[in-house]
């Protein structure tokens, strides 16, 4: 006998979240927001709302007025963007430049918050992947790379490349992670990965069918460990090639996975994040 499931009841109580993207169809969030919300018994629901970058500024403002909204999730492509229509930011956001998460207060106030770094770090723990005393390779210089970044020489890595795109961005985050972090060693990388322990992709390039590798897959070998950011498709072009030449991959999820629990904490007001108050004017 098929188990009926029954439908979550919304009302007039209901307190609601959101996320905000573009694109919007590959994010996973809700599902596992929900999933959370559900099992804990909570009279809580996250709906997905697709914003592009020119109308950001009028959809936070919009955010401002909904009484009944405590949170959203930020992610591509306004994780930067965000940080400036925020009314104060953690300390890690402040440092890496990006907030992927939004508690909004009972007066409208938004503080932000990033959690990617610590989600992806955890997520690679929880793989039996440790971090610590790598060598690694990360494509990108967003938001997410940023965090992710911060959250890597944290861990305890030994050097970091970042390949960008656009050199600059990533010789900036290089410089201010070295800052940081005097124990280990960051360089500005090609799109060349070989050499390194852990190769990273904290690019969105893998979203679309249309999308080139983040990085020449071609100089990818059997002893690296390929890691992705990118959950739908589960399997990206990179991921792909990666197995195709015998390396261990680490799919996208489990860094969502991981940052789920953090994630209601944050919007639902439960947690206060490290030295809170980096107010912005």
């Amino acid at each position: 006998m098929n188990k009926t499931v029954q439908p979550q009841i919304i009302s007039g109580n209901t307190r609601l979240f959101a996320i905000i993207a573009e694109p919007i169809h590959h994010v996973k969030t809700p599902e596992e927001i929900n999933a959370l919300m559900a099992a804990r018994g909570y009279d809580r629901v996250m709906v997905p709302l697709h914003v592009g970058p020119e109308q950001l500024a009028d959809a936070v403002q919009g955010l401002r007025a909904m009484r009944n909204l405590d949170g959203f999730v930020v992610t591509v492509p306004h994780k930067g963007a965000i940080v400036h229509l925020c009314d104060s930011v953690s300390l890690a956001a402040e440092q890496v430049g990006a907030v992927n998460v939004v508690r909004r207060q009972a007066n409208g106030r938004l503080h932000g918050d990033i959690l990617d770094g610590v989600g992806f770090v955890a997520g690679l723990r929880r793989a039996g992947i440790e971090p610590s005393g790598m060598t690694v390779y990360l494509a990108g210089a967003g938001g997410a790379a940023q965090a992710i970044a911060y959250a890597l020489a944290e861990a305890g890595v030994a050097s970091l490349t970042i390949a960008n795109r656009t050199q600059a961005k990533a010789e900036h985050l290089a410089s201010r992670l070295a800052g940081l972090f005097p124990g280990a060693t960051f360089n500005v990388g090609t799109a060349d990965p070989s050499g390194h322990d852990l190769v990273v992709n904290a690019t969105s390039m893998g979203l679309r069918e249309t999308d080139d590798y983040p990085c020449d897959v071609h100089r990818l070998t059997r002893e690296q460990v390929v890691a992705e950011i990118i959950m739908q498709p589960e399997y990206t072009p990179l991921l792909l090639a990666a197995a195709e030449r015998g390396c261990r991959v680490h799919l996208g999820r489990p860094m969502l996975q991981c940052q789920v629990e953090l994630m209601a904490a944050a919007m639902s007001g439960e947690t206060e994040s490290e030295e809170a108050d980096h107010a912005r004017p």
